[in-house]
């Protein structure tokens, strides 16, 4: 596999910026949806509003019909769980879910534009991604990632430096 040019240096510390943005809002989004669906899909059916009739920040009831199981989350396909929300305002569970699947999108772009500019073989673009879906696993890349890039330009840099002439 070849190995980035030195001229590309300064766009891969624009990246791995990006990339340690990216990967931590990410990380806080995944963990913010994951408490999110625990309220929502096991027997507390919670959600979270902003606004409405409950005050600024309050949580509503979700009512689950009769087909609701505990494993209806993991198996959308095999019954009918409806889930009807008593809240007024803005949802804020609702937009959570959402946010986390745009940032998502934007995620995968850092992700990309890191593996591409560092010239990593493909599976390694696959662990990056899953960092958007795994939980904590993108914090943990994020350390990964900028330790090993940091690493690896500044032994590239000094390596490419005129050799200093000798002391007498």
């Amino acid at each position: 596999m070849p190995e980035p040019k030195v001229a590309s240096f300064p766009a891969i510390r624009g990246a791995l910026k990006f990339y340690q943005i990216a990967s931590i809002i990410t990380g806080v989004m995944l963990l913010l949806l994951l408490t999110e669906m625990v309220l929502k899909y096991t027997p507390i059916h919670l959600e979270l509003f902003l606004g409405g009739s409950g005050g600024p920040l309050w949580f509503a009831g979700v009512l689950a019909g009769p087909d609701c199981q505990w494993w209806s989350l993991f198996a959308p396909m095999t019954n009918s769980c409806e889930m009807t929300s008593l809240g007024d305002g803005f949802n804020l569970s609702l937009f959570i879910l959402v946010a986390h699947g745009w940032f998502y999108v934007v995620y995968l772009f850092a992700c990309f534009r890191m593996w591409s500019l560092m010239r990593w073989p493909f599976p390694r673009f696959i662990l990056l991604a899953l960092g958007g879906v795994i939980p904590l696993l993108s914090f943990f890349m994020e350390n990964v990632v900028a330790r090993e890039v940091k690493t690896y330009l500044s032994t590239r840099e000094a390596a490419q430096a005129p050799a200093p002439e000798g002391v007498r």
